[in-house]
């Protein structure tokens, strides 16, 4: 089975619920270079993924090549994803790809996508159609069949075009485009945009006239894949343009949380514009010894307090209790104390609300939460790191709990750093640097080295998300210049797009 994908235009996020939930159960992915990277981490892990992009003078897999792949691989018995950007039917040769699948005898689908001609308009700002200005809207694409003998572009037709018109794949022959139309009749005043990689993080757009904006968009180097509106809605985008007035675009940031738990910050601050450089600093892995953690499973009914210091913690303590054919109910009268907010959070995802839970994200804070609640003699059980601070169970022990410690899960650090992010170093874009953890400072260190570290935070703004964590940056001579005043990654994110608002002030 092959289904032909509509990936969206650029942002992941435009795909349609049909199109992700294939993906997640695809063998094959078969990809071109407009379906966002981002997508492919939907792909199951061990799914064969192939590129096969086209962009101007440079096919990675001719066309008919890209045809006989789907066949193959539908015939090996295999589900095929024919991931392709913006819509499959709109100048996507999808049409094409669907012929040569039904002369094969190959059963196909098609799943629509958002198509570039009309999300890319409205991400900047101008929408196709309005009804002070234009009820017709026409798509044209911008670059022929080289083969034709002749244009089929109904010139004259568009030059007495009253409504919008949008041009794909169009850079390389604008200045053609724009005399065509001035030539057959329209106003060379005709309100004119060009906009480059269109809802993505690199989105650049251009305006002026048919008679200039050919040259602005030269100007200013704009590159394929880029498309042109034409039409007096572009009149619009200095009211309606709204993806590139974010607080935090056109700013990369660094995120150097886990890749189990980075999602969430990656989310809030790409919500407010930021392009975002995933550099895990964890890795996620069970424990050395699983021996006192499934010792005290086996025991739960012996303890009068679980206490979690993280949602790792709580994710790998599940796990495990799962894995061994048990559930929720084991955990009986055992009152739940979770070190802040998020811990506490992923616990209700299990039916579980805790007993105690701090106003701060911080061991001390939760032991003086504890205190008055803790009796000589009361059994803790702490689920927690292989590797952590000692101050929670040192403190509960003064008091005259006894305390086992169970690690559930290690904290790894990688030993590379991803590409991109390598190369953005490198290229010194880098806007603002996040650390959530001691830990991820103290391995960040380690994979980029203190100096490189030092010179990265120069020319960056660098945000911490408490105390403990600015605290470790200072011991590599970094003083972070945001701190929330709660030290939860939602806070983080807030305190991060109030600093750059306020410098806009």
């Amino acid at each position: 089975m092959v289904y032909l994908v509509g990936a969206g235009p650029g942002d992941p996020g435009l795909i349609t619920a049909k199109g992700l939930a294939l993906l997640r159960r695809a063998q094959v992915v078969v990809y071109d270079q407009l379906a966002s990277p981002e997508l492919l981490k939907e792909a199951p892990a061990a799914a064969e993924i192939i590129y096969v992009g086209k962009k101007a003078g440079a096919h990675a897999v001719p066309q008919e090549g890209i045809n006989d792949l789907l066949v193959a691989r539908a015939k090996a018995g295999l589900t095929v994803v024919r991931l392709k950007g913006g819509d499959p039917f709109v100048f996507g040769r999808g049409g094409e790809e669907a012929e040569e699948l039904a002369q094969a005898g190959i059963p196909f689908e098609v799943v629509p996508g958002v198509t570039a001609a009309v999300a890319v308009p409205a991400y900047a700002g101008i929408p196709v159609t309005h009804r002070r200005y234009t009820t017709l809207v026409t798509f044209i694409t911008g670059h022929e069949d080289p083969t034709k003998e002749a244009s089929t572009i109904p010139w004259e037709a568009l030059g007495k075009n009253p409504g919008t018109l949008v041009f794909l794949m169009g850079v390389k022959n604008l200045p053609e485009i724009c005399r065509q139309l001035i030539d057959k009749g329209r106003d060379p005043q005709t309100p004119a945009a060009v906009i480059e990689r269109g809802t993505s993080h690199a989105q650049r757009t251009v305006t002026g006239t048919l008679t200039d904006v050919a040259q602005v968009a030269r100007d200013a180097q704009i590159k394929p894949p880029a498309i042109l509106v034409v039409g007096g809605v572009v009149e619009l985008r200095q009211t309606l343009k709204w993806w590139e007035s974010r607080p935090l675009w056109g700013k990369t940031v660094v995120v150097t949380r886990s890749r189990q738990q980075a999602s969430q910050l990656v989310a809030l601050l790409a919500a407010a514009g930021a392009q975002c450089l995933e550099v895990p600093t964890l890795e996620i892995g069970p424990p050395d010894d699983f021996g006192p953690f499934d010792a005290a499973l086996k025991s739960l009914a012996q303890y009068h307090w679980l206490i979690f210091t993280s949602a790792n913690g709580v994710a790998a303590f599940m796990a495990r209790l799962f894995e061994q054919g048990r559930d929720v109910r084991a955990l009986g009268s055992l009152k739940i104390a979770a070190i802040g907010p998020a811990t506490a959070e992923s616990l209700r995802a299990y039916g579980l609300n805790a007993d105690v839970v701090p106003p701060a994200f911080k061991a001390e804070v939760l032991l003086e939460a504890l205190s008055p609640l803790v009796t000589p003699g009361s059994k803790m059980l702490l689920a927690r790191a292989q590797i952590a601070r000692e101050v929670l169970p040192q403190g509960l022990i003064r008091l005259g709990a006894q305390v086992d410690v169970a690690p559930v899960y290690k904290a790894r650090a990688p030993k590379e750093i991803p590409p991109e992010a390598e190369a953005a170093f490198k290229a010194g874009r880098v806007d603002i640097l996040t650390f959530t953890s001691s830990a991820t400072v103290h391995n960040f260190v380690k994979l980029v080295g203190k100096e490189r570290v030092q010179a990265l935070a120069a020319m960056a703004v660098v945000a911490s998300i408490g105390p403990i964590t600015s605290s470790t940056l200072k011991e590599y001579g970094v003083t972070p210049q945001i701190e929330p005043a709660d030290y939860t990654i939602p806070a983080l994110a807030a305190a991060i797009v109030e600093y750059f608002a306020n410098l806009q002030c």
